[in-house]
């Protein structure tokens, strides 16, 4: 026995599905949030952010991924935030 759920998905003029292109943002915006933790957090931390906007804008199926890509998009500014006042540079590293 299979469930499905049946969404209407609201198409640009274009023909294109909003729905579908805001889950996807949204999920990119999380990826890019996780990823700016480690790497490029002063570029990918924006950008998730934005993402993240533009998919909850456009009413995503995935909104809890969403709230996380916003939530790691600050967490990224945050970060490089800690960093410049604590060393005074945009990069960290382990060895102290």
């Amino acid at each position: 026995m299979t469930l499905t759920t049946a969404r209407t998905a609201r198409t640009a003029p274009g023909g294109a599905s909003v729905t579908r292109d805001a889950d996807g943002l949204a999920v990119a915006s999380f990826v890019l949030g996780l990823l700016g933790l480690l790497v490029m957090n002063i570029l990918l931390g924006p950008v998730a952010i934005v993402m993240a906007v533009v998919a909850l804008a456009r009413s995503t199926a995935r909104r809890g991924r969403a709230l996380l890509g916003l939530a790691l998009g600050v967490a990224d500014l945050v970060v490089l935030a800690v960093l410049v006042t604590g060393n005074g540079t945009v990069s960290w590293s382990l060895a102290g």
